[in-house]
């Protein structure tokens, strides 16, 4: 693996974690230092760190305000 990848991998706690959990992705980065694009990609879903999964999380959070409110009044 090349040293700018790992540089990558390093300052990006969670794809050091995904990583660590998923080792097969080090034969790959060996052998294609530019896969970790899709490795990013595979990490962000399994966090639920995507745009969308962000949206669906802030749509709860104020569904739970609502309701919240709701109950107060």
């Amino acid at each position: 693996m090349d040293l700018q990848t790992q540089f990558r991998i390093r300052s990006n706690f969670y794809l050091m974690r995904y990583l660590q959990e998923h080792s097969y992705w080090y034969k790959y980065l060996n052998r294609n230092p530019e896969s970790i694009a899709m490795m990013e990609q595979e990490a962000k879903e399994v966090y639920r760190l995507t745009t969308k999964d962000k949206m669906e999380d802030l749509g709860t959070k104020i569904e739970m305000i609502r309701n919240f409110m709701e109950i107060l009044n």
